[in-house]
């Protein structure tokens, strides 16, 4: 049985919103699909993974937002087509002030992927290529 599911969307808020779209949108070269403004007190944006069938959403509002990530292991995973085309994306997070941090799980330094934290704490991990 499958899931006729149209679209996916992971959303989360964060007290940061500026930061963290320029983490996800200038760093990582993902796109902004939608952005809004005094939603009933909510600002957002919404950025492509990497279309708009499946895209994050992050929303900031005015009395504030949750604490910060849950842990080490809440990760958003993207995977390239090769070293190349994720090196590319490592250097533009470089040019940003962002460094690999280590990963929790070492099962991603051995697929060759690279571990960053976005400006709330929470994980993107790179990986060169698909692992299945």
């Amino acid at each position: 049985m499958n899931t006729a599911v149209a679209q996916v969307r992971m959303a989360r808020p964060t007290d940061r919103l500026a930061e963290v779209e320029r983490f996800y949108t200038d760093a990582l070269g993902l796109p902004v699909i939608y952005r809004f403004a005094n939603h009933a007190g909510y600002d957002g944006v919404m950025i492509g993974l990497p279309g708009i069938d499946y895209h994050l959403e992050f929303t900031s509002h005015v009395d504030g937002s949750p604490g910060p990530a849950p842990s080490r292991e809440n990760l958003l995973v993207l995977y390239f087509r090769s070293d190349a085309q994720m090196y590319e994306v490592v250097e533009r997070l470089a040019l940003a002030g962002r460094y690999p941090v280590d990963a929790e799980n070492p099962y991603w330094a051995g697929v060759g992927a690279l571990t960053f934290e976005d400006p709330d704490g929470w994980r993107v991990v790179l990986v060169p290529r698909p692992v299945f």
